[in-house]
């Protein structure tokens, strides 16, 4: 019986339409070898999206890349909190440099995957996933890791306020909820006014009146 970890790489290096089938099979050699644990284990694991799929074999085919990338998102993320500008321009164009490289690196393999030429690859997801992995620390072990099965959208870069991380399944995101300042605006305007402030207010509306 081939070694769990052996038969997770294989799968989330395979094109998702084939992945179930060969799930399958390989529950089914598990069984046969009496290796309840694998069977369970490997049962349980998830078909990814296209776009999944291709940050998975940028992950295990171009891991160097993949390091370098993360590598530089944490030296990102330390010159934003420092407030170190302009580092953080030189990395911000790093960035996009980098994050394109690796974009033209997952269109690359899927050709060697066998994807058609004409086919159209959901190659913005890719660039959205590999930003999130940038800016959050947990978005980057789940790349790094290549079993990913959905796309990562990530909203902004940096610590404050904290990343809005959401996966990508189609459909518009949720409206963002309201500011504390929009919220404190609300709030006034629907609070009380106070009793001395409107008796003052109606006494000088008196006195125009007389005039």
């Amino acid at each position: 019986m081939t070694e769990p970890a052996d038969v997770v790489a294989r799968l989330y290096e395979l094109p998702p339409e084939q992945f179930i089938a060969a799930r399958d099979e390989a529950v089914a050699q598990a069984r046969q070898a009496d290796d309840r644990a694998a069977a369970t284990a490997i049962g349980k694991l998830r078909r990814p999206t296209v776009a999944a799929w291709l940050v998975n074999l940028l992950a295990r085919r171009r891991p160097e890349l993949v390091a370098e990338l993360l590598d530089l998102g944490r030296a990102l993320r330390s010159a934003q909190h420092d407030l170190r500008g302009d580092e953080l321009r030189e990395l911000s164009v790093r960035r996009r440099a980098a994050v394109g490289q690796l974009v033209a690196q997952a269109r690359k393999l899927a050709r060697e995957a066998g994807r058609s030429g004409r086919e159209n690859l959901p190659l913005a997801e890719v660039e959205a996933t590999l930003t999130a992995a940038l800016a959050e620390p947990e978005v980057a072990q789940a790349v790094q890791s290549g079993t990913l099965t959905r796309a990562v959208d990530y909203a902004g870069f940096g610590e404050a306020p904290k990343p809005r991380l959401r996966v990508i399944e189609g459909g518009k995101p949720a409206a963002p909820a309201p500011s504390a300042l929009a919220r404190s605006a609300t709030a006034d305007k629907r609070r009380p006014a106070d009793p001395a402030q409107v008796l003052a207010h109606e006494k000088s509306q008196v006195a125009d009146d007389q005039r």
